[in-house]
């Protein structure tokens, strides 16, 4: 049994920060892409950033220069540290993780989400 729990979410002053943890944990042979998306009431899911197995970052325009994505292979732990942060950051955020049971065997495993709130 596979799981990814976030932490780290909560309320916070536009301006502010937050970081954000995910944690995958159980029957693990190795770990892909991982990433972390939002959803924002009435609004579809949307990639904030991605990061290859080799640590190589992505983000879209919205948070690039405000948001930074790492991670901890030996942790099996992705993070988001998340600067300057706007109340149109408010959302709900997911990690994502690309999962090898073994050397054939994988799929993507989702959070369970964490909230982010900023206010104005």
């Amino acid at each position: 049994q596979v799981q990814l729990v976030e932490s780290g979410g909560g309320l916070v002053q536009a301006g502010g920060s937050l970081r954000l943890s995910c944690a995958a944990s159980g029957s693990i042979f190795r770990l892909g892409a991982m990433g972390w998306y939002r959803q924002a009431p009435g609004k579809e899911r949307e990639l904030v950033a991605t990061i290859t197995s080799g640590g190589s970052p992505n983000y879209p325009d919205s948070v690039k220069g405000r948001f930074t994505i790492s991670r901890d292979n030996a942790k099996n732990t992705v993070y988001l540290q998340m600067n300057s942060l706007k109340p149109e950051d408010t959302a709900v955020y997911f990690c994502k993780a690309l999962l090898y049971s073994d050397s054939y065997t994988f799929g993507n495993y989702w959070g369970q989400g964490t909230q982010v709130t900023v206010s104005s």
